[in-house]
């Protein structure tokens, strides 16, 4: 579904197909590309939403440039080109949703408004709504949760076109001097996510007073520090109960949440359902019936 331009080959990124169906298709696509690899251009050949599940790396299209993080989508226009580099290290790893124009069109007429729609963006930041989509990606990465792949691929378009469709103006991007300070943050987030982290701790692995580090990491990531460590924690929270048999108190504790009834609360939000439910079924991902605010 991509095309790429020259690249080492060992390290070119690869894709696995997971999964497809008529109009789309799923891929596993890991790139091991990093800092001293020279970007080139790739294409989409079709409408794309790759779920990052691993690694940081910048993007640039004639949608914008933007940085994609774990839990993060990047966003594809069939037809376009696009770069990535990796100075921020090696590699990365990303879900693919792929979809043909008739497919794509019919669930944009509905979900925006119009079957013309074209992503306008590079990237739509990790939400508590996307929580579902993202989870699923992950375990179709690793083999499971294959039954209802087209119900993921049509259900993750649905909700990602409509928070795209209601999405306000983006904030100015941080100075590149901020950006490689901000990303600190981000691995910091990430390695001691089930840990107390304050925001004074954030400013002072990014080197920045907690009002800029705060104003900056919103406009580089889409969300704040607070909402990207809760969309994190519930990530693995939602893993570990559809692949572990750990208790829902256990693991809720385990990845910092110290109120069980505050990560019950939070996780019926993301995934419409209570932890015991969501581990005693497959996941079927939800239609929000509300829209993001316009």
């Amino acid at each position: 579904m991509l095309e790429n331009a020259a690249k080492p080959a060992s390290r070119a990124p690869t894709a696995r197909p997971i999964a497809a169906g008529r109009g789309w298709a799923i891929n596993d696509v890991v790139c091991r590309l990093g800092p001293q690899d020279r970007s080139g251009e790739e294409r989409f050949n079709s409408a794309t939403i790759a779920v990052v599940l691993d690694g940081l790396f910048e993007c640039r299209s004639s949608a914008g440039a933007a940085l994609l993080y774990p839990g993060a989508f990047f966003l594809g226009n069939a037809g376009t080109c696009f770069e990535c580099g990796h100075d921020h290290g090696v590699g990365d790893r990303c879900v693919a949703f792929h979809f043909d124009a008739a497919l794509f069109e019919e669930i944009a007429a509905t979900a925006a408004g119009s079957h013309r729609f074209r992503f306008p963006i590079a990237m739509l930041p990790s939400g508590a709504n996307l929580a579902p989509s993202i989870v699923e990606a992950l375990l179709h990465a690793s083999g499971e949760s294959l039954a209802k792949a087209d119900e993921t691929a049509i259900a993750t378009a649905d909700i990602v076109i409509r928070t795209v469709s209601g999405l306000a103006d983006a904030p100015p991007s941080p100075m590149p001097r901020e950006r490689r300070r901000l990303i600190r943050a981000i691995d910091y987030l990430e390695e001691h996510g089930d840990e107390a982290i304050s925001l004074d701790d954030l400013g002072a692995v990014a080197c920045m007073s907690k009002y800029h580090f705060l104003r900056c990491f919103r406009a580089l990531t889409g969300v704040t520090p607070h909402q990207y460590l809760i969309a994190l924690r519930l990530r693995r929270a939602a893993t570990a109960l559809r692949t572990t048999l750990e208790p829902v108190a256990a693991i809720a504790f385990e990845l910092g949440f110290g109120d069980l009834s505050t990560f019950n609360a939070r996780f019926r939000s993301a995934f419409g359902a209570s932890p015991q439910r969501f581990r005693r079924r497959p996941m079927v991902l939800q239609r929000r019936s509300e829209r993001a605010p316009e």
